[in-house]
């Protein structure tokens, strides 16, 4: 019972501290070893060197590739002006009365290319400031747009996508980035339709009511557009590349190639599947890195800079989403976990519905989507797994439910991304919060409760 107590009281200091600005790399080995003491072993350093420290290690070089030519993609994309020349098309497309809708988009298309949230931020925040004070569009509704096209339905629904929350699965359930793709986009266009709806309707509230942008001065700081923007079919070709390489590499190069060695012990005796969608996201990223560098090769003020920027902007994400996994494990190795695990996975009889629930909990403690990803699948990924082989649930299903479980309460407000977001829009949680939690928590659960039900009812496609 009190190690079962130092668990719970491990978790919820890791949700508090977080949210009071601690950071993660001290926090997480900490109150993990702590909880190795509350259960009553004293054999703390075996935990930190032997389980937590492994753990660490073995995502870091499972998934570093990813995280760094993620980065380093975003990056180039950013300062080639390409980010802002694809947002500013689409805001001209839909018209300056859609504004809400047009931010939304042009942040979709970003992330679903591969570049990462965080930029997609700083690309599309100077457009969003000229295209809501022009249309008169609250200002306190850009946080919102953003985060529902750039952190949604791009980041774990639609399949394909190259984002993290994506290709973690991957390696517990033996898919790639593609896996049900019928119920990923069922999942994905509930979670768009739900939010445009809702920013919809709040911008048409606010102009009955006679609300308009706001009174904002420094907004004229925030608002310059870059002087080097290429024409929006270039600025298209990086991204297109990304999807496309992967769709190719995924279903025909990789499955086309010679893989027997891989079963030989000193390359980890895997087998096709345990690395096919890592390589496909691999090779899709550097394809589309170096098109970039080639095909804005005039536009270039200091690419060298760019692509040091955009490797050392890999480096807290990745450390911080490792050190949450290798706290998982840690609190997946004591003996009070077997209580725990076992009440989790029977919240429900539903192998489905169970992940749904474990996944959304670690997420929303951790108030992190890849973080809490990471502990849910690093505690209960294998039994999933072979709960799910048992019950004749087919593995990509057990993917996509994984993903999209992953950013419903991810975003509650200690929410890393959310606090990024608000910090850059120059607004609070008081203005922005209560219409980002709409699109970025309750459309996503709205969404998982539509996949639960059609993927129970008819399976994986």
């Amino acid at each position: 019972m009190i190690g079962v107590l130092g668990i719970f009281v491990s978790l919820a200091l890791l949700m508090y501290l977080a949210y009071r600005g601690i950071s993660v790399l001290i926090l997480a080995p900490l109150l993990s070893l702590g909880a190795v003491l509350a259960g009553g072993d004293p054999r703390v350093l075996a935990a930190f060197t032997q389980i937590y420290m492994v753990s660490l290690g073995g995502f870091v070089a499972k998934y570093f590739p990813l995280f760094l030519l993620g980065a380093v993609f975003g990056r180039l994309m950013s300062d080639s002006g390409s980010a802002s020349s694809i947002s500013r098309w689409i805001i001209r497309g839909l018209g300056p009365k859609q504004a809400p809708l047009a931010l939304v988009l042009a942040c979709a298309i970003l992330t679903f290319g591969g570049v990462s949230v965080f930029v997609v931020v700083f690309a599309a925040y100077p457009v969003a400031v000229e295209l809501f004070r022009n249309s008169g569009t609250p200002k306190r509704l850009i946080p919102a747009a953003i985060l529902l096209g750039g952190a949604t339905f791009t980041l774990s629904g639609l399949p394909g996508t190259p984002s993290i929350q994506n290709a973690m699965p991957m390696p517990y359930f033996g898919t790639d980035t593609f896996a049900a793709p019928g119920v990923g986009t069922i999942g994905g266009l509930v979670m768009f339709a739900w939010g445009a709806l809702w920013l919809s309707r709040r911008a048409r509230w606010a102009a009955e009511a006679g609300e308009g942008y706001g009174d904002h001065p420094h907004d004229a700081l925030d608002a310059t557009p870059s002087p080097h923007e290429p024409p929006v079919l270039v600025a298209l070709v990086p991204l297109v590349t990304v999807l496309a390489v992967n769709l190719v590499t995924t279903w025909w190069v990789i499955p086309a190639m010679d893989l027997a060695y891989l079963s030989e012990a000193k390359y980890g005796a895997v087998g096709v599947n345990d690395v096919r969608g890592i390589w496909a996201l691999v090779a899709s990223l550097s394809v589309a890195i170096a098109t970039a560098v080639v095909l804005h090769w005039p536009r270039w003020r200091d690419l060298k800079g760019s692509v040091n920027q955009g490797t050392f902007s890999s480096m807290l994400p990745i450390f911080n989403t490792a050190s949450e996994i290798g706290y998982g494990a840690v609190i997946a190795s004591l003996a009070a976990f077997t209580a725990v695990q076992v009440a989790i996975a029977g919240v429900s009889s539903n192998v489905l519905v169970s992940e749904a629930i474990s996944v959304n909990i670690m997420a929303g403690i951790t108030g992190s989507a890849a973080g809490g990803l990471g502990l849910a699948l690093g505690m209960l990924g294998q039994a999933y797994a072979e709960m799910g082989a048992a019950a004749g649930i087919n593995p990509e299903l057990l993917h996509r439910v994984a993903a999209i479980s992953a950013g419903g309460l991810d975003s509650l407000p200690h929410n890393g991304a959310v606090i990024t977001l608000l910090g850059i829009c120059r607004l609070t949680h008081r203005e922005s919060y209560f219409d980002i939690f709409m699109v970025s928590v309750v459309g996503p659960l709205i969404a998982l409760a539509a996949v639960l039900a059609v993927g129970t009812t008819f399976g994986s496609f």
